[in-house]
């Protein structure tokens, strides 16, 4: 495998990509969530390059405008729309080869993908899609707050701390009173506007949750749950560091890539 570093244009910055070089004729575009560079947290996206390469994909990866290397401001994620346009075209440029790209992106940067209605890709493998708006990024879900006292009634020393009049009431109250609130019977906000951009998209879709996420648990509790492209990864967190998620992340990458091959 090769790996090499190159730069592209996009609304006259310049911008810093590295490609992964590979034969084969499906490729993977990474696309970077929130203010995270290319390498990713911890370097996953750097170490999710190298597998996917080393299974015959090429893989290039980027950093938008204003972040990591690359010049230009950083409007967020909502204005990311031409940087992964620029990024397909180079990655198109530099691999002649390559018939059909299929894109990751975690967080916002999944929620980009879905805003821009799948960005001109073949397949799309979209993890714990930002759904948050900007007024509300500090309210808890119903499903996330569920999933916290489930995990803290299963713990011993939090139920001590209960019993032993340790854990404010107030508070506890009024998060069991957000636990005991219905779901939302459509979407709105944030996460309607994902489901617009997508509703028509024709290539595969994978939608991947970390089950252990405030971010991706609050996807899904404003998701449909019995969507079959939806996955769920016990005991992962956000950036699915765990080497169990680790290895679950690779093997939905290329079960996607291979969906998109064989089309």
């Amino acid at each position: 495998m090769t790996r090499r570093h190159l730069t592209f244009a996009c609304e006259g910055a310049q911008l810093v990509a590295t490609l992964d070089e590979a034969p084969g004729t499906t490729a993977l575009l990474i696309v970077s969530g929130g203010n995270e560079t290319r390498a990713g947290a911890w370097n996953g996206q750097a170490l999710l390059a190298a597998r996917i390469a080393a299974e015959g994909y090429p893989v290039l990866r980027f950093d938008r405008r204003g972040v990591g290397d690359s010049e230009g401001d950083n409007r967020g994620f909502r204005s990311s729309a031409p940087d992964m346009a620029a990024a397909l075209a180079a990655l198109r440029a530099q691999c002649p080869h390559v018939s059909r790209v299929v894109a990751f992106g975690n967080c916002d940067a999944a929620s980009a993908l879905m805003l821009a209605g799948g960005a001109g890709l073949d397949g799309l493998v979209l993890s714990n899609p930002w759904t948050f708006d900007e007024d509300a990024a500090d309210e808890a879900p119903a499903e996330v707050v569920r999933d916290h006292y489930r995990r803290r009634l299963a713990d011993p020393a939090a139920l001590k701390r209960l019993l032993s009049g340790k854990v404010a009431v107030g508070p506890l109250l009024r998060s069991l009173l957000a636990a005991a609130r219905p779901a939302p019977a459509m979407p709105k906000g944030l996460a309607a506007e994902i489901a617009v951009g997508i509703a028509d998209f024709a290539g595969p879709i994978r939608f991947l949750v970390a089950e252990r996420d405030r971010t991706g648990l609050a996807f899904v509790a404003n998701w449909n749950r019995a969507d079959a492209r939806l996955q769920l990864c016990a005991e992962a967190s956000h950036s699915f560091v765990e080497p169990m998620a680790q290895d679950w992340l690779v093997d939905q990458v290329l079960e996607c890539l291979e969906a998109v091959a064989a089309r």
